[in-house]
């Protein structure tokens, strides 16, 4: 990449200061301003010797960044995300893309239409360990998936409700805070999802939102899929612990994703490869496991490392803007089920739930 790319961020709370490590670590990718009102934003883009600006319009009044990221709250994202459009900046947008898949839809539309890239902040799958999980996977090397579980079990101190109420309002619960990414991963490894059963137990610590919940997912392909999620169990079982990818988290040495299949099953993320030995598959022949090997670098590097290509033309999105708009519509799928106990199935903007009394069980 022998052209500078200038990207400009919006919102500098921690997930920004984050996105601008990684902009600060990529050879001609240069931050070229700052979009935040506040003290802090500010003072952020003096020390860094950038203009801050306190809205969009006034960023794009004043330069035309090569891109822009999104890190701000998720109820502005759509209408960030369309301004960008109209000034037909690329975006890279955070996790969760709206608020809803009927919002999102409004900005994946408008982008398609103008031809300006949507990127969705879904970095895990610039790890390079789901890289090797996705392309072993694709190679055959277990079969036909027939089942996986994900599991993501950790206890969130009190502390951390009490610095930020909203955290224990209805909504706010860690389907829709923590398994974005989750959801996300197992839709790239095992397929589409069509319908969603779910259950949620309310927070034991007496908060409007739950902090326990599974669901069951049926794929396209006619796998079955399972996924727990709570912020109440003490568990060595998460992503944040199992993957070694964010040094704040104590790594563990367990795993936390099973991807079963016809000729074999995968571990993720310590990517053990289960094989009978020889030609034969049963359980009364020996079973053994073989650890692929992959690089290590940092997925929020390597993704904007992506976003530089995009924006040359160099590349197409890994998380396009379709993407994260898929994979909320399973995160609203698995909430709704929990709310009304039916199944769910993904369809169009709108997911249905079909009752019972229509012959599904």
């Amino acid at each position: 990449m022998s052209q500078e790319v200038q990207v400009a961020i919006a919102g500098v709370g921690l997930v920004g200061r984050r996105h601008v490590d990684a902009i600060n670590q990529i050879k001609n990718v240069n931050l070229c301003g700052v979009v935040d009102p506040s003290d802090t934003g500010r003072k952020f883009a003096e020390e860094r010797g950038v203009p801050c600006f306190e809205t969009l319009e006034e960023l794009f009044g004043s330069q035309q960044p090569d891109g822009v990221v999104l890190a701000t709250p998720t109820l502005l994202h759509v209408e960030q995300g369309l301004t960008c459009i109209r000034n037909g900046c690329p975006v890279l947008v955070e996790k969760p893309l709206a608020t809803s898949a009927q919002e999102a839809e409004t900005l994946v539309v408008a982008a398609e239409a103008a031809g300006v890239p949507v990127l969705v902040g879904h970095h895990r799958r610039h790890n390079p360990l789901i890289r090797k999980a996705y392309e072993a996977i694709s190679a055959g090397e277990i079969g036909d998936v027939r089942s996986a579980h994900i599991q993501c079990w950790f206890y969130k101190p009190d502390h951390y409700f009490d610095e930020a109420p909203w955290r224990k309002k209805a909504g706010a619960g860690p389907i829709s805070v923590n398994l974005a990414h989750d959801v996300d991963l197992i839709r790239h490894l095992c397929g589409e999802v069509e319908t969603v059963q779910a259950q949620a137990a309310p927070s034991v610590r007496g908060f409007e939102n739950e902090d326990v919940a599974a669901a069951v997912l049926r794929f396209r392909s006619g796998a079955i899929g399972t996924i727990t999620v709570s912020d109440s169990i003490v568990s060595p079982w998460s992503w944040e612990l199992t993957s070694s990818e964010y040094p704040i988290y104590p790594p563990t040495q367990e795993s936390c994703y099973l991807i079963g299949g016809s000729h074999g099953s995968l571990s993720v993320p310590d990517l053990r490869l289960w094989k009978h030995q020889g030609e034969v598959r049963d359980w009364w022949t020996p079973i053994a496991a073989t650890t692929l090997i992959r690089g290590g670098s940092d997925p929020l590097v390597n993704q904007m490392r992506h976003f530089a290509d995009i924006i040359a033309e160099k590349a197409e999105p890994l998380v396009s803007g379709q993407e994260g708009l898929r994979t909320l519509k399973v995160l609203e799928a698995i909430q709704t089920a929990c709310r009304t106990g039916g199944l769910v199935k993904i369809n169009g903007t709108q997911n249905t739930e079909i009752k019972e009394e229509e012959g599904v069980t």
